[in-house]
């Protein structure tokens, strides 16, 4: 391949790290491939974690990206359970723990984020835990017996999603939620609501507005005290309160960073031979005309394949509209687009029946969709996100209008 790098490091072996790797292979890149993660895992999906996986219903391989052999037969060098220390932009090495360094013409940073820590009295008690890895789950899995008290500091999806997993296991769960809704950050009131309203149904006992003052034990959590003075008792607690981005790296190299590492639509940072994919990339969002950082295996995937044509100076793929789901219970919930900004917010179906979306307007244009069980809504609608369609709220609320009847007139 003309013109391309000879080698090309990428630090953080995640679904972005991964994918880069993959797709200059796909591509024909012939140069030399090293991928560095500080996990002991291959390259593996997250979002099964704290659904199927914490269930007892995958098991670890089934995880991985990859089968172990891919790498040695696409002569990617993975080197797992080891962190880079530090970049050095001017040598163009990769420091490694232990003292080596991995030289390259062309780097990817794909570093990602790590749990958001609450600094409160008590947060160094045995048994509290966070839900980000393989390794967090397998010794969530080994406390979590049926009976146990579980209390889920965070109502977004990671702790929803273990919160409904942890009552199907026969856990009693009870949820935290600082703000007056659940899933406040990533959709509207009317999701929130009907969430809320299944968990309850459910056995949860989900608390809003609660806020968390201390953990309560000796040695090992016994109990959560919110504020007011209530303890609520715990034989163990999963905390998921958002994360923060993995920039050390970067900032020490002295690479351009805001609430995440800047980069271009070609994912290239402030050094021309720097690039940076997944959750950790500041990027321009194209269907919104602002920048921000997204934390999705979608951000991931485009984000690995747009790094990886850019280095190889190979055209951009198409860039689709951002999209998330999440498993709770029998609900699907599938969003596509992002729905802060929006002025009007259109509900089709009915709640009660378990099957129903939210299309989120602004200035009468689709802006995102949350669909629960409803894949004809989540397909078409984000169709029309993606085209910035105009679609009149009547006939979305309209049920005798199929959605695809709304997505031919509405996209032509």
């Amino acid at each position: 391949m003309s013109g391309a790098p000879q080698r090309i490091a990428i630090i953080g072996a995640g679904q972005a790290g991964g994918q880069a790797a993959y797709s200059l292979r796909l591509a024909g890149y012939e140069g030399a491939i090293t991928l560095i993660g500080d996990e002991s895992a291959p390259p593996y999906q997250r979002p099964p974690l704290s659904k199927a996986y914490f269930k007892g219903e995958m098991d670890a391989e089934r995880l991985f990206l990859k089968p172990l052999e891919y790498y040695a037969e696409h002569t990617i060098e993975l080197i797992t359970g080891k962190a880079a220390t530090a970049i050095n932009l001017a040598a163009k090495r990769v420091e490694l723990a232990g003292g080596e360094s991995v030289a390259w013409d062309r780097l990817v940073i794909a570093t990602g984020a790590r749990p958001r820590k609450l600094v409160v009295e008590g947060s160094h008690l045995r048994n509290i835990t966070e839900l980000r890895t393989l390794a967090d789950v397998d010794h969530l899995k080994t406390i979590a017996a049926p009976g146990a008290r579980l209390v889920v500091v965070g109502a977004g999806y990671i702790g929803l999603e273990a919160a409904a997993v942890g009552a199907q296991l026969g856990l009693k769960v009870t949820v935290l939620e600082a703000m007056p809704q659940v899933l406040s950050r990533v959709a509207g009131p009317e999701i929130g609501e009907f969430y809320t309203h299944v968990h309850r149904a459910a056995g949860t006992d989900i608390r809003l507005g609660a806020r968390l003052e201390a953990f309560e034990g000796l040695g090992q959590v016994t109990g959560v005290r919110i504020h007011g003075g209530e303890i609520i008792p715990a034989d163990l607690v999963l905390v998921g309160v958002g994360v923060l981005p993995n920039l050390e790296l970067a900032l020490e190299a002295g690479l351009v960073c805001g609430n995440g590492i800047v980069v271009n639509g070609n994912m290239r940072t402030s050094h021309p031979d720097v690039f940076a994919a997944g959750d950790i990339a500041w990027r321009p969002l194209a269907h919104y005309g602002r920048e921000g950082r997204l934390e999705s295996v979608h951000n991931a995937i485009e984000g690995g394949k747009l790094a990886a044509a850019a280095m190889l100076g190979l055209p951009a793929p198409a860039l689709d509209v951002p999209w998330f789901w999440s498993d709770q219970f029998d609900l699907k919930l599938q969003t596509a687009g992002l729905w802060t900004g929006a002025d009007d917010t259109v509900v089709r179906g009915d709640p009660q029946s378990r099957a129903f979306a939210a299309f989120y307007l602004k200035e009468g244009v689709v802006i995102a969709v949350d669909a629960v069980n409803s894949a004809p809504e989540f397909i078409v609608g984000k169709k029309l996100v993606a085209a910035q369609a105009r679609v009149a709220p009547a006939e979305l609320v309209d049920k005798s209008i199929s959605m695809k009847d709304i997505g031919a007139r509405a996209l032509g």
